[in-house]
C-alpha cells in the first residue's frame, strides 16, 4: 500500500505560507536564503522516491505556471513534469499541465483508493488547505517538516486551530549546514 507523505517548508514559528514568494504575502520567499546543495539533493531524492504528486489548487497553479518550461541538468524538472499529478480542487474544471488528474467529489474515498494502488508513495508539496483536510481524515502516513531557522511572527500556519490532537512518532532527523532541520514523523494511530 502506498503512503501519503506530506513535505512542508516551515518557519520556527510554524508558518508555511509562501516560502517561495509570489503569492503576495509580506514575508514571501523566506525559504530561499537557506537553499544549498544538501537541500537540493534531499528534495531530488524525495521526488525520485515518489510515484505521484498530490496537490491542492493553489500549489498546483503555481507549479503548473513554473515547471513545464523548466529544464535541469539532473532531470529534476523532467521528473516533476512526467509524474502523475493528482489535484484536489472544487473550482478547477480543466488541468493543462501534463499527467494531471482532477479529484472531486468524495476526496477521502478517492485518496484511499489511490493509496491502495501499487507503486511508489504519493508526495504532497505545500498545499496547506489540502493538508488540513488530509489531517482531518487521518490520511497522512508521514510528515516531513523542513523547519527553517527564521521566525516571521505572522502567516498561515501548518497546524491550525481545530486540527485536533495528533500524537506522532519521530522516525528521523536531518540537519543541513544552512540551519534547516528536517523532522520526519509518523502518526501514532493507536491514540
Amino acid at each position: 500500500m502506498r503512503k501519503i507523505i506530506v513535505s512542508a517548508f516551515l518557519t520556527l514559528d510554524g508558518v508555511m505560507e509562501d516560502p517561495g514568494g509570489g503569492e503576495g504575502f509580506e514575508h514571501g520567499g523566506w525559504s530561499f536564503p537557506f537553499f544549498n546543495e544538501e537541500y537540493m539533493k534531499y528534495k531530488r531524492d524525495e521526488l525520485f522516491d515518489s510515484g505521484a504528486l498530490l496537490l491542492g489548487r493553489v500549489t498546483y497553479q503555481g507549479f503548473a505556471a513554473a515547471w513545464p518550461s523548466r529544464k535541469s541538468d539532473d532531470d529534476f524538472a523532467d521528473r516533476m513534469n512526467s509524474l502523475p499529478k493528482y489535484v484536489v480542487s472544487s473550482t478547477l474544471e480543466e488541468l493543462e499541465w501534463n499527467n494531471s488528474i482532477l479529484i472531486k467529489g468524495n476526496i477521502a474515498e478517492a485518496l484511499n483508493e489511490l493509496k491502495r494502488q501499487p507503486g511508489q508513495d504519493i508526495l504532497v508539496a505545500g498545499s496547506r488547505q489540502l493538508v488540513h483536510m488530509l489531517m482531518q481524515h487521518d490520511l497522512i502516513d508521514e510528515y516531513r517538516l523542513m523547519v527553517h531557522p527564521v521566525v516571521l511572527g505572522s502567516g498561515k500556519r501548518f497546524f491550525q486551530e481545530g486540527t485536533g490532537k495528533k500524537v506522532m512518532t519521530l522516525v528521523e532527523t536531518k540537519t543541513f549546514r544552512s540551519g534547516i532541520v528536517v523532522l520526519t514523523y509518523r502518526p501514532d494511530r493507536k491514540e
